[in-house]
């Protein structure tokens, strides 16, 4: 082939492995390390030598077996790319991963303690995989929870920094009411947290039911031993840190959906972030502006332009979110039989791309929070560009009971009458004729000049506002402390 490179099955170009150079997003060190192939290849490699251990801790495998296996299982001995490749033989990577660790144990067994004995025995393909992605997906979900739990602690400090910083709600685009930018923090907060508590809470499971989920080769396996399939299934699952399962779940997916439902739910709270601060940061708007960095924001051919490109990507992330979690239900809703034909397949690369989506977005989030600029002028004239007019639901609450009805028309219609009125003026004029008119319409010994321009206060009508912020923080306690900073995450992988 001349002028490219050919394309490996594994999405490989050289022998290079998908760097996300399409999706920047979740291109990073850390996302590679937790979510990309060889990841995936040394968690396969972690539960067969974690089965290795298992078989020999209660006597079911030659004593010494799993040292053999656990250096035979070091990743580094394997090639990603071609496992991927030969994998088209049988359906799954297991196949021939699994071909080449016997080829290793075998050569590495020069005691001849038949260590093979040990590899994979009454495991089925599907037992190991699944078990490798609830690794794979409790590492990830670890170092995401680190990056939820930075970004909510930055949300919660925002919400209390700001408690009293005035600026204007919008509904269905427009200016309604008055609002606090503490409050809109608090409000991403509750949904970061809310959607983190869930995915804190999530089970990963062990998968161990043997070819048909029937624990039958386990069965005979541990015959005439004080061991169970099921004791075993709960030792590896000790063994590797996992949950125990009550059952196979080979075909009841809800393992598989309750994860994606829930990085779903994580990335639909990060949009919501970003697609606000992608308004807010608008010129014309010029209430929030992304932290800066060397070469963040930069345009090919506009030298002036400042994009806020972190929150660009997570609004990429967010939007291909509903589509992936729907890809886990479609393939759970075709588990067809004792092992189905390809629905097992669609949830790999729909659960990998999920973690890393997520796991990429979060990062970005948590330098966007911890580094936001918030410039509470621009909020103020705004808020005054919307003037005293979204006042008017709560002047017609205090006003209206005070207007006698003229000719059948009550004080709120009055009232009503005023705002129309109001609104057929130029909006640069609107609040000063929103109040002349109002004066106008109420009598001034039932309204005093005073007590008018009280309740035409921009800063007077906020309800709960505080409140609410301060009800939401303490719902989640575990969300809203700060925590110790860091430059490597669980895994010992760098976040820089």
């Amino acid at each position: 082939m001349t002028g490219a490179a050919s394309l490996g099955s594994s999405g490989a170009v050289g022998g290079v492995g998908d760097a996300g150079l399409l999706s920047p997003v979740s291109a990073s060190v850390l996302v590679a390390a937790l979510t990309g192939d060889r990841a995936v290849l040394a968690a396969i490699l972690a539960v067969e030598s974690g089965w290795a251990a298992v078989l020999e801790n209660a006597g079911l495998a030659p004593a010494g077996s799993a040292a053999v296996v656990s250096a035979a299982a070091e990743p580094g001995r394997y090639d990603p790319a071609d496992i991927a490749h030969r994998a088209q033989g049988g359906g799954n990577p297991v196949i021939p991963l699994l071909a080449d660790l016997r080829k290793h144990v075998a050569a590495l067994d020069t005691a001849g303690i038949g260590a093979g004995k040990a590899v994979h025995t009454s495991l089925t393909s599907q037992d190991v995989l699944d078990t490798a992605l609830m690794l794979v997906a409790r590492n990830t979900v670890e170092a995401l929870l680190g990056d939820l739990k930075r970004t909510t602690a930055a949300l919660a400090a925002l919400a209390e920094q700001h408690a009293r910083t005035l600026c204007v709600a919008r509904s269905l685009t427009q200016h309604s009411l008055p609002f606090t930018f503490g409050l809109r923090a608090a409000q991403w907060f509750h949904g970061a947290a809310a959607a983190g508590r869930v995915l804190a809470a999530l089970p990963f499971p062990v998968q161990f039911g043997g070819a048909a989920g029937t624990l039958a080769a386990g069965t005979v396996l541990s015959s005439g031993s004080s061991h169970t399939p099921f004791s075993l299934a709960d030792a590896l699952a000790a063994q590797l840190s996992l949950a125990t399962a009550v059952a196979p779940w080979h075909t009841n997916r809800i393992t598989i959906t309750s994860l994606g439902n829930a990085l779903a739910a994580v990335l639909d709270a990060l949009g919501k972030i970003a697609a606000d601060v992608l308004f807010l940061s608008r010129p014309e708007v010029g209430e929030l502006a992304e932290p800066r960095a060397a070469g963040r924001g930069v345009s090919s051919a506009m030298p002036q332009k400042q994009n806020p490109v972190l929150s660009v990507l997570v609004r990429s992330a967010a939007l291909q979110a509903p589509g992936l979690a729907g890809q886990l239900h479609l393939a759970a809703a075709n588990f067809t039989d004792e092992r189905p034909d390809g629905a097992w397949h669609i949830e790999w690369p729909a659960l990998r791309q999920l973690l890393a989506l997520t796991l990429g977005a979060a990062g970005h989030v948590r330098e966007l929070t911890e580094g936001l600029q918030v410039f509470p002028d621009a909020m103020r004239r705004n808020l005054d560009l919307a003037g005293p007019l979204v006042l008017a639901e709560g002047v017609a609450a205090a006003v209206a009971p005070l207007l006698k009805d003229r000719d059948g028309v009550n004080g709120k219609q009055q009232l009503q009458a005023v705002v129309d009125q109001t609104l057929q003026a130029p909006p640069a004029e609107q609040g000063s004729t929103y109040r002349k008119l109002l004066r106008d319409a109420v009598p001034a010994d039932a309204l005093t000049d005073v007590r008018l321009e009280e309740l035409l206060d921009l800063g007077s009508y906020l309800g709960e506002a505080g409140s609410i912020s301060e009800r939401i923080l303490a719902a989640f306690p575990e969300f809203a402390a700060p925590i110790e900073l860091s430059t490597t995450d669980a895994n010992g992988v760098s976040r820089g």
